[in-house]
């Protein structure tokens, strides 16, 4: 919202300006452009940081259960003997 507001205000500046644009529109763009690259950036950086835990967590949960699945050497030993 604030990168279009940014948008329209240059080009109704540069446009009615007589192809001149404001130094404070400008300043306003380039506010507008920062703010919109700092949020964007910081959700891509946790989205992609959270996806990371996410697949790390499946990994080791799988591996857990793999373990739990397999059988021991004591239990097959035990019941080696019984027999």
């Amino acid at each position: 919202m604030m990168v279009g507001s940014g948008v329209v205000m240059a080009f109704l500046s540069f446009f009615l300006g007589h192809y001149d644009i404001a130094e404070g529109v400008l300043w306003y763009v380039a506010q507008a452009l920062t703010y919109a690259g700092g949020i964007f950036g910081a959700t891509l950086y946790f989205k992609t940081k959270w996806g990371e835990f996410e697949s790390q967590a499946k990994d080791y949960i799988d591996q857990r259960l793999k373990e739990d699945k397999q059988p021991t050497e004591e239990t097959t030993d035990t019941d080696d003997k019984e027999s």
